[in-house]
């Protein structure tokens, strides 16, 4: 494991990568290097007092200003990215990590890397006997990505690739994949070429007839399992005296839609008589 996010010791150690957790919800991800500062609006924290220090030790700034020191989770690294295009909330990333079983070992195609925040997350899942195919159609959007997962040392379990999903995908036999791309019905054909059979696809969409497509050609091209799903969030304040819901909540970010690779449908899985019609009595 790369000890910058994986450590079984107690104390935080040089090149550990590390979260200063603030007041107000307020953090800091850092890789721990002697001789190093972190310089905040909160005041300065020098790294050498922090080697060696206890996780969950609370630590103060030159100005007193306290801050925990905490090992990250996946969901502070996925929020602590840096940005360079939008990224998908950790309320979808959980979902489809836990609807698709990604886990170690698995074998994933990504189209659409972005920032890399559901990179970070599958890279951390596949442990370091799977591995994460990330396609992306310019190299500059992409670099920040890699950068962001050589932070959290994580770079290692994803094969970064630069390319277009109408070329299809280098990789065969995979047990995932996600797309992230506005028309993901124009790829159906390379995705079943590279998913293994029963394998899991899945995609999120803004709009209602986007995901009014993709249905319709799924069943077209012998997906079964269809789901689509919308997942909102809400917050409450922790004052257990006034507890009450935050005044902003997260509402709808995008449809989950997923799918299984079969070999032809059976017809209770069409919706109606018209589209058994359509599809042509593929049984």
């Amino acid at each position: 494991m790369n000890s910058a996010i994986f450590t079984d010791s107690n104390f935080a150690q040089e090149g550990d990568l590390v979260q200063l957790q603030g007041t107000g919800h307020r953090s800091h991800l850092l890789v721990l290097e002697a001789g190093a500062v972190l310089q905040t609006h909160r005041g300065v924290i020098r790294h050498d007092d922090i080697i060696g220090t206890a996780w969950g030790t609370r630590l103060e700034s030159h100005q007193g200003n306290p801050f925990y020191l905490l090992q990250p989770s996946l969901s502070d690294l996925i929020k602590g990215l840096k940005r360079g295009t939008q990224i998908m909330y950790p309320k979808e990333i959980s979902y489809i990590l836990f609807h698709m079983g990604i886990g170690p070992g698995k074998r994933v195609i990504e189209c659409g890397t972005g920032s890399g925040g559901l990179t970070t997350a599958l890279a951390y899942m596949v442990g370091t006997t799977g591995k994460v195919y990330s396609y992306e159609r310019k190299a500059q959007i992409q670099d920040l990505a890699i950068k962001n997962l050589t932070k959290f040392g994580l770079q290692n379990r994803v094969d970064f690739k630069v390319g277009n999903a109408e070329d299809g995908f280098d990789e065969e036999n995979v047990d995932a994949i996600i797309l992230d791309l506005p028309n993901p019905q124009d790829y159906l054909h390379h995705v079943r070429k590279s998913l293994r059979g029963g394998g899991s696809l899945g995609m999120i969409l803004p709009t209602f007839n986007q995901v009014e497509i993709i249905l319709r050609e799924l069943k077209l091209a012998n997906f079964a399992m269809i789901e689509v799903s919308e997942i909102l969030q809400r917050f409450y304040k922790t004052d257990w005296a006034r507890l009450r819901p935050v005044d902003r909540m997260i509402g709808h970010t995008g449809f989950l839609i997923f799918g299984r690779k079969v070999d032809r449908l059976a017809a209770e899985d069409s919706d109606d008589e018209a589209f058994d019609d359509e599809q042509g009595n593929q049984d």
